[in-house]
């Protein structure tokens, strides 16, 4: 039986963006989840169908193979011939295209096949007061993101259940392809290299060992910090496949427009309109600082407009 187009599983149109992705596949998830559908063996066919449409298209690069390939460049047999493995059936395009471009497919699958189940790194855009840039803060955000799942402890089995061995490989985490005169040895396309595959799967994350959830995080601003700065949170990207390590958040910080001082560098600037006397005569004003104070600056005597007067300290 051939397998449904993923976008129609999703149901999204082919160019949909990746907030569209997400938006369906959460709903579609929600809709069908095990949790809400006890006993229904077709709402739980349908939950894991949403969600190997969702993990092909939520990645550039799986979904522009996809795209081209169809359902062949992820299964075996999809180039048609040529690889073939040491238990004589025939590797698939993401075998070979994984053999030439290592870590471009499948999360970066490394030739340990541990890196393949690393959760990968994201990204959030973060904008900041220009307050906030000169003082630093604490500031909270909430990402949307993979977290191990609850039910399983991030295991991907029931309870109880337990690892059987791969029987692609044998339990080796290694299979051998070749052709003509080479062969070569890759991960095993059915266990990601780790020689065990779950038998019965959790039924809340589908065997994956992580759900998708909103993470609350507490982001640290350095004092004088600026625009397009990229801070690393170690650890706190999506959480691995059945307990491998998880990626990194990258936060890229913005700092927003500020209605009274613009800045070069670490330096700040305001306009200040003055009056005709003072500026003919001189004399003394306060200004505004970014501290929320006020500053005194004197005057000289023949002010000109646009003349630029220096507050040490004060940027």
């Amino acid at each position: 039986m051939s397998k449904r187009d993923y976008y129609d599983i999703l149901e999204i149109r082919k160019g949909a963006s990746t907030d569209e992705v997400k938006t369906s596949y959460r709903r579609l998830a929600l809709r069908y989840h095990p949790d809400r559908n006890p006993g229904d063996a077709k709402a739980e066919a349908r939950f894991k169908e949403v969600g190997e449409a969702y993990e092909v298209l939520k990645d550039d690069q799986k979904r522009a193979a996809y795209d081209r390939f169809g359902h062949d460049a992820f299964e075996q047999g999809g180039m048609g011939g040529g690889f073939r493995n040491a238990g004589g059936g025939f590797g698939g395009f993401t075998d070979i295209f994984e053999e030439m471009f290592g870590d471009v497919m499948g999360g970066g699958r490394g030739r340990d096949g541990q890196r393949s189940a690393r959760g990968a790194d994201q990204r959030y855009n973060l904008e900041i007061g220009l307050e906030d840039a000169f003082s630093g803060r604490q500031v909270e955000i909430k990402v949307p993101t993979a977290v191990p799942c609850d039910r399983c402890g991030g295991s991907g089995a029931e309870d109880g259940a337990q690892p059987i061995a791969c029987a692609t490989c044998g339990g080796s985490g290694k299979v051998r392809v070749s052709q003509g005169f080479f062969t070569i040895e890759r991960t095993c396309p059915t266990c990601n290299g780790q020689g065990q595959v779950i038998d019965k799967p959790c039924r809340k994350c589908a065997g994956s060992g992580r759900v998708h959830k909103d993470k609350t995080l507490q982001v640290n601003i350095p004092k004088g910090v600026e625009g397009g700065t990229r801070i690393r949170l170690s650890g706190e990207g999506e959480a691995g496949l059945r307990g491998a390590p998880p990626g990194d958040l990258y936060v890229f910080l913005s700092v927003a427009t500020h209605r009274l001082f613009e800045r070069d560098g670490e330096h700040l600037f305001c306009r200040v309109p003055i009056s005709m006397a003072d500026a003919a005569l001189g004399g003394g004003i306060e200004v505004p600082t970014i501290e929320g104070s006020r500053a005194k600056v004197k005057l000289p005597e023949g002010t000109q407009t646009g003349q630029r007067l220096r507050l040490r300290g004060k940027g």
